[in-house]
């Protein structure tokens, strides 16, 4: 009889490796300068990633978990709270109710510009948070810190943060230009 044993997956190690910065930055966070000194910003900018990165991931299937605190048990572990997704088969257009508001050309264009205008905002900002995470891997082989100096695994750790940021930052780069060309 062969016995079936449950492998842990790269995406897996690396969710459980990110969860784990996220805690120790925190904590480091705590330590250093108290209570007031926490924050999501704070905590995102030492990993090298926007601040909404740490609350939003996309999993294997599709849909998006958003880590948040669970109201019962109090715990910042990934909640498994399933962003609905509507089948594409089964999706057909509902009628606007009698007397609904209807929005007029000019309006949804303006609405439109607006909304091209603020993912070009973002846009820009992660193409230039990109740009730093590049300069800052320096081609795979950044110049070590006084401290990485003496200790490789602590220069390992930071490559591999970098390779993360890098790697998210082209990630959002390309949705953000899919989403714009969305756009009407």
């Amino acid at each position: 009889m062969v016995a079936v044993t449950h492998t842990v997956g790269i995406r897996d190690r690396f969710r459980a490796q990110m969860l784990q910065e996220i805690k120790d930055a925190a904590l480091r966070q705590l330590a250093e300068g108290g209570p007031q000194a926490l924050s999501i910003n704070a905590i995102a900018k030492e990993l090298g990633v926007s601040g909404p990165a740490l609350y939003k991931c996309e999993t294997h299937s599709g849909p998006l978990y958003f880590n948040v605190p669970d109201a019962e048990t109090r715990t910042a572990e990934p909640q498994s709270r399933r962003v609905p997704t509507p089948a594409v088969a089964s999706v057909a257009p509902v009628p606007a109710p009698s007397g609904f508001p209807r929005v007029d050309a000019a309006t949804q264009r303006g609405r439109e510009d607006v909304r091209r205008k603020v993912l070009g905002d973002e846009l820009s900002t992660e193409e230039r948070l990109l740009a730093e995470a590049r300069a800052a891997f320096g081609n795979g082989a950044p110049t070590p810190l006084p401290e990485e100096q003496a200790n490789a695994d602590k220069y390992r750790d930071r490559i591999a943060r970098l390779r993360q940021a890098i790697a998210l930052h082209e990630r959002n780069v390309e949705a953000l230009r899919k989403e714009i060309g969305n756009i009407r």
